[in-house]
């Protein structure tokens, strides 16, 4: 598994991630950036760190952290 760090500073708010999200792990967060867009957040339950946020996003909001298998 991973987990998904968020660049919220980066999002403009065109909810791609959203709307491809296979598990609906990511929602609108209710709170806005420096720019005003409202920006997403991810319900770590929910989420199996994909990548198809990270593949759909056009302004590279979020990063996929893989965990170490050993």
């Amino acid at each position: 598994m991973g987990k998904v760090v968020l660049h919220t500073q980066r999002c403009k708010g065109c909810y791609l991630c959203i709307r491809e999200c296979p598990k609906k792990a990511i929602r609108k967060s209710g709170i806005n950036n420096k720019k005003g867009y409202e920006v997403i957040e991810v319900d770590g339950q929910l989420c199996v760190a994909c990548g198809t946020c990270y593949v759909v996003c056009p302004d590279y909001v979020l990063e996929i952290h893989r965990e170490e298998t050993t």
